[in-house]
């Protein structure tokens, strides 16, 4: 009472209305993560109105949140298990407490529960996870553990790269939360490479001289060489000296290729006899996953004024 008192006695007007009544006051709450604690104190007496002294703010203790993320390698292929690394480190004044972690892993790669693990200091701590459809997996500190200030929550897990990798950006991001508290945003990219169990297919042709107009190159019919053949996604293929041509990694469905006339003067296409959707000098094939097709084309001399 007596720090009550004294703290009272530099407001004369509340000095005189304690010697008439009596002093209320609000107690502090005990949550270390409010950032504004207010406290107000007021005095009165019979007939008298209450009057309230001026507010006290005080900036209590609070968390502050930063996340790193890495990874054992920086690039993968599918069949390849990667690690990754998260550090969680508390900055702030006061301990974080329901602390939590959301990770939305890249396209393709598989979270492998069993090999999460985690620490604060040299202290191994409980974590779950909770991994859902839409590739985010949430990690969990075990509610009864805070992660004091100035510590730092070491978390690790591992993923499993499938075929659909190859399909994704390669990049995740991450972010921890304690409560309304939130950290930066830690990104982390894995360059992936297709592999032997990719689900991209091969590419193969010629470009030959069709003299019996079959659209298949026979023993006495040459292959062109230097001839340009154009892809739907912009790759562009040129003949080599036998007329052969192939490209690998191509992204499976339906595919179109075009060959340039204007790359071979002298030559204009060959009029298939059997086949009559091959009378155009594009075509569209059908490329099932690690898959070959095969795309020829037939071209002849072009004669101009009636002459060889």
């Amino acid at each position: 009472m007596t720090s009550k008192i004294s703290w009272l006695r530099h407001n004369s007007l509340l000095c005189a209305f304690f010697s008439l009544g009596i002093v209320a006051y609000e107690s502090i709450p005990t949550i270390a993560q409010i950032p504004v604690i207010r406290n107000t104190a007021g005095a009165g007496a019979n007939g008298l109105p209450n009057r309230q002294s001026n507010e006290v703010r005080l900036t209590a203790s609070q968390a502050v949140l930063e996340i790193i993320k890495t990874g054992d390698r920086s690039a993968a292929e599918p069949g390849d298990t990667v690690i990754y690394r998260l550090t969680i480190r508390n900055t702030g004044q006061g301990p974080a407490r329901n602390l939590s972690i959301t990770d939305r892993l890249p396209l393709g790669l598989r979270f492998i529960s069993k090999s999460l693990t985690g620490s604060i200091g040299n202290t191994s701590v409980s974590l779950t996870a909770n991994a859902g459809n839409n590739r985010a997996v949430t990690i969990s500190l075990n509610p009864t553990t805070e992660l004091p200030a100035k510590g730092t929550l070491n978390v690790a897990y591992a993923v499993e790269v499938t075929p659909d990798a190859v399909r994704g950006t390669g990049r995740n991001l991450a972010q921890a939360q304690a409560g309304t508290l939130t950290s930066n945003q830690a990104s982390h990219v894995l360059r992936i490479r297709p592999g032997i169990l990719s689900d991209c297919g091969t590419i193969i042709g010629r470009v030959f001289v069709d003299k019996n107009f079959d659209g298949e190159q026979q023993p006495n019919e040459p292959g062109v060489p230097n001839a340009v053949i154009y892809m739907d996604d912009g790759n562009r293929i040129v003949t080599d000296a036998n007329g052969l041509f192939s490209l690998a990694n191509v992204i499976s469905g339906y595919r179109s290729a075009t060959l340039d006339l204007t790359s071979l003067p002298g030559y204009g296409l060959a009029p298939n006899n059997y086949f009559i959707e091959r009378n155009s000098q594009s075509r569209m094939v059908k490329l099932a996953p690690s898959s070959l097709v095969r795309v020829n084309f037939g071209v002849t001399p072009a004669f101009t004024g009636g002459k060889r």
